[in-house]
């Protein structure tokens, strides 16, 4: 999984529900938890349009107890463990379906560098997330970085509505795994 032709993001923060996610030309992706009045938990991914400019992508509205809620994505409600349905299949596997209707999975890569791979239908390798130690940067601690394959597989990847839902569920995949859920 050579770095050729790949979007590289590094992802600040050991929490991803308080995160960015930036590249050369800076913060693409930002991730912001907040409390309600009310007490619930509330993360908005917010995405970079142009400079000062941010549109919201995403919604998460986590269960009281802390655990998975729901999700508003775009003009879509659903159950945020509808974005991380256990694959029966792959151990340690998650499924969803993308804004395209077709199902992905991301999925342990158990190779070197402790990536976790996102497939399309088609077993097509379009993103990764790998881990790596952390590094100081000026917008934070960067602890992983997620790559968006660009030509892989029908070679949508970096259009924003699949590109959002890969972010959402990159975050979602990390969070599921280090909590157990």
């Amino acid at each position: 999984m050579a770095n050729t032709g790949n979007e590289v993001l590094s992802w600040t923060s050991q929490d991803p529900r308080q995160s960015q996610l930036f590249g050369s030309y800076g913060v693409l992706y930002r991730f912001q938890t907040d409390t309600t009045s009310q007490g619930q938990t509330v993360t908005t991914l917010w995405r970079a349009i142009r400079a000062n400019k941010e549109d919201r992508v995403a919604k998460l509205e986590w269960a009281p107890n802390g655990g998975l809620g729901r999700a508003v994505i775009g003009k879509s409600t659903l159950p945020m463990a509808d974005l991380v349905r256990r694959d029966p299949r792959v151990l340690d596997g998650r499924i969803f379906n993308g804004p395209d209707g077709y199902q992905y999975r991301w999925r342990p890569s158990h190779n070197s560098y402790n990536d976790v791979v996102l497939q399309d239908q088609n077993e097509n390798v379009i993103a990764f997330y790998r881990p790596i130690r952390p590094q100081r940067y000026n917008i934070g601690e960067v602890y992983g970085e997620l790559h968006f394959v660009r030509n892989a597989g029908a070679g949508v990847v970096m259009h924003p509505p699949l590109m959002d839902t890969v972010t959402v569920t990159a975050m979602l995949y990390r969070f599921v795994t280090a909590y157990g859920l």
